[in-house]
């Protein structure tokens, strides 16, 4: 509901009584209602549809010109009323009425006349229906009718247009049926205008010839009907062939070759690149892979893998240091840093074979090491032999980014990419970024003895979490012997006599901070690596933040260029390179025939750190920022026995839905292996799974998984009808009497 500010007479702004506002809405609809009812039922009881039919207009034709001689302007404004209420009810009749319209006002004076008033009774309806129903509707059927309203913003004028250029859609159901979406309601009569005025001047023109007319079903005949489903395609057709058109302008001044080396060339061997491949391959499709540097990109050489391997070595020595919550006196653990990384090393080539040359090759796949440079969309240039396809699919991921900091030049320093090269363990690291990168780094150093300071200029750390999340993890880094500066702006780096400082000043009042180190870690996020390999020599678009512009089908400006994972964005993780990975080989290999939409309806994630946070959906500050209302239920899982016995009774399950309702919007949890826990809620959110389902599906106790089905029961207490419960309560006291 939109908030109206009222002045007072001494100036001020007071907000209007909500109650009376709610009050005067719900007045509008019965009366908007009633007068709906009640022109129903006097049509019907007074037998007024009866001057509606074909042989009473035929009856009356010539009465009704003479009427018009005689009063031109008075029957102009009566018919016009009439008409304009019939479609403004959606009673039947309208078409009989245009017929009239025609016998008796002539061809372009009916059309006129009946366009107007076809479209405001039209325009009325529509906004009867969407006062009256739409807010009900969106709120109950809000899950399915979002991809609906996604395409009515997209291209509702389009799909409006194209319903109203074939009468066999009742244009009464059409009225309704769009006051329900969120079109416009100015387009919604504009193309209402435009797009039945075809129909309206085949009924006008068959009411100037009424007395050749037979019956009213005799206007509609096959041919007639074929004509107007031909005029519908037409804008269907004419959007095709527009696109063909584009498309081919744009690749005109590229010449294509006569035949191909391949089908699909998929550039850079990341989780993105690795899949399209994959998928490419398994259908037979000719394709090649280039990467300049190693198989597996990011995610196996410098990301999610060696991170994975370092924390899970960093956690044993935090269960060491624990040692007495689970019953031990002391434990004592010698180790070398060297080792620790050598593990790291080592658990990357067992998973190498994996996203290995040999088996790509063995799949199908051409592996091409070299880098790749575009020559034109169905070019590319590798160690200095051009191999021509189809298609490309750019996947060529994405990179730290290092900002200008001055002094930086003076030190070296590390980055997500580089971190894993160290085989001495820093005395002192300064971590800059409070993100998850950051965060799990920071925490892994911690427990390996370094003096770690994590400075980030955001409030927070994990500024995209809710705060009692980033406050929770905040307080554990504090508590394990983090220094966590949040807050804090970087300034520069000062080198004085091998003494390497960090200068960066506290935003709340410019103090400086110097901050010593012996390493400095850059996770300050990551930029897409867009650029030098020959896309913007072909005028491929990038977005602000340097990511390829593609659209719904993951298509760049080039139209069989595609892209996917962190180079295309919007989510930089590896699962939704791999999910992207889909649409962009099947769209690339296919597109001519069927495309498929990326579905980004449910992306779920994770940050390591210990307790792990795991996310799917929506959390608190999302609800708020789109205005969209929620209701909390939280689950602490110090309450739960598996976690109770494992001595990891911290964290919990928070879980947002839609007021009265068990329809999930967002998980959030915060605990031991929440990278694990989230899967059953990411599982009910993409099949429409509500709490109530959760809490009937049994769990095998005791688990971590139980936190799931206890966050669903809190739901459910919460909710109980106290009415009825009091009802039950006396019925069974009455039992024991």
């Amino acid at each position: 509901m939109t908030l109206v500010l009222c002045l007072t007479k001494n100036g001020y702004i007071q907000k209007p009584n909500r109650t009376l506002l709610k009050m005067n809405q719900k007045f509008f609809k019965v009366l908007i209602l009633g007068t709906f009812i009640l022109g129903v039922i006097l049509f019907f009881s007074l037998d007024l549809h009866r001057h509606l039919t074909f042989e009473a207009l035929k009856s009356q034709q010539a009465a009704m010109e003479h009427v018009y001689v005689e009063n031109t302007t008075l029957t102009i404004f009566i018919y016009a009323a009439v008409y304009i209420v019939i479609t403004a009810l959606s009673l039947p009749g309208a078409v009989v009425m245009t017929l009239a319209g025609g016998a008796v006002f002539g061809l372009w004076t009916g059309t006129i006349i009946v366009s107007f008033a076809s479209t405001i009774g039209a325009t009325l309806a529509f906004l009867a229906s969407r006062f009256l129903l739409r807010a009900y509707i969106q709120d109950r059927f809000s899950d399915r009718l979002k991809k609906i309203n996604e395409g009515i913003e997209t291209d509702g004028p389009f799909y409006l247009f194209t319903l109203r250029l074939v009468p066999v859609f009742p244009f009464f159901v059409i009225n309704l049926l769009m006051g329900l979406t969120p079109i416009k309601t100015g387009i919604f009569y504009i193309v209402s205008q435009l797009g039945m005025l075809p129909g309206t001047l085949a009924y006008i023109n068959a009411g100037t010839r009424l007395s050749q007319v037979e019956s009213a079903s005799g206007i509609l005949s096959f041919p007639l009907l074929a004509s107007f489903a031909i005029l519908g395609l037409f804008p269907w057709m004419a959007r095709a062939f527009t696109g063909f058109l584009k498309n081919r302008r744009v690749m005109a001044k590229f010449s294509k070759p006569s035949k191909f080396d391949y089908n699909l060339v998929v550039i850079g061997a990341g989780s993105a690149g690795l899949v399209t491949s994959y998928i490419a391959a398994a259908v037979k499709a000719g394709v090649a892979l280039v990467e300049k540097d190693k198989m597996g990109g990011d995610c196996l050489n410098t990301g999610c893998v060696p991170s994975k391997a370092l924390l899970r070595s960093a956690k044993m020595l935090s269960y060491a240091k624990r040692a007495k919550e689970f019953g031990f006196e002391h434990t004592h653990i010698d180790f070398h840093f060297k080792t620790v990384m050598e593990r790291v090393e080592q658990i990357i080539k067992k998973i190498e074979p994996h996203d290995s040359v040999e088996r790509y090759t063995q799949l199908g796949v051409d592996c091409i090491r070299g880098e790749a440079h575009i020559i034109s969309p169905y070019k590319i240039e590798v160690n200095g032999k051009v191999i021509t396809t189809r298609s490309i699919v750019v996947a060529t991921g994405a990179r730290p980014m290092v900002p200008a900091i001055p002094g930086l030049d003076q030190v070296q320093y590390l980055t997500s990419d580089t971190v894993w090269s160290l085989r001495d363990l820093p005395q002192r690291l300064v971590v800059l970024g409070g993100g998850p990168i950051g965060c799990e780094i920071s925490q892994a150093f911690a427990r390996l003895g370094a003096q770690v300071t994590l400075v980030g200029r955001a409030v927070r750390i994990m500024g995209r979490e809710d705060d009692d999340v980033s406050d929770f993890i905040q307080e554990t880094f504090i508590q394990e012997g983090i220094r966590v500066l949040t807050g804090h702006t970087t300034k520069e780096i000062r080198v004085d006599n091998d003494e390497k400082k960090l200068i960066c000043t506290r935003n709340s009042d410019g103090q400086e901070v110097p901050v010593r180190f012996d390493a400095l870690l850059i996770a300050l996020g990551r930029v897409a690596n867009s650029q030098g390999f020959g896309l913007e020599k072909l005028g491929v678009a990038l977005n602000p933040n340097g990511t390829i512009k593609t659209n719904k089908w993951l298509q760049t400006t080039m139209p069989n260029i595609y892209a996917a994972g962190d180079v295309a964005g919007p989510y930089q993780f590896t699962h939704v390179a791999a999910h992207q990975a889909w649409y962009a080989s099947v769209n690339a290999l296919f597109g001519s025939f069927k495309k498929f939409t990326a579905d980004y309806r449910v992306i779920p994630w994770c940050t390591f750190t210990d307790p792990e946070v795991a996310r799917v959906g929506m959390n608190e500050k999302d609800c708020l920022a789109a205005h969209i209302p929620y209701e909390m239920t939280r689950y602490g899982i110090d309450d739960l026995d598996r976690a109770i016995a494992d001595s990891e009774a911290r964290g919990f399950v928070k879980v947002l839905t839609v007021p009265q309702k068990d329809k999930i919007l967002g998980v959030t949890i915060v605990g031991s292996h929440a990278g694990d826990l989230i899967h059953e809620f990411i599982l009910a959110m993409k099949y429409n799974i509500g709490l109530n389902k959760i809490l009937g599906t049994i769990h095998i106790y005791p688990t971590l998984a139980e936190s799931g089905r206890f966050a669903a029961g809190v739901w459910k207490r919460s909710r109980m009808p106290k009415t009825a419960i009091g009802i039950v309560e006396r019925f069974l006291a009455w039992q024991r009497k």
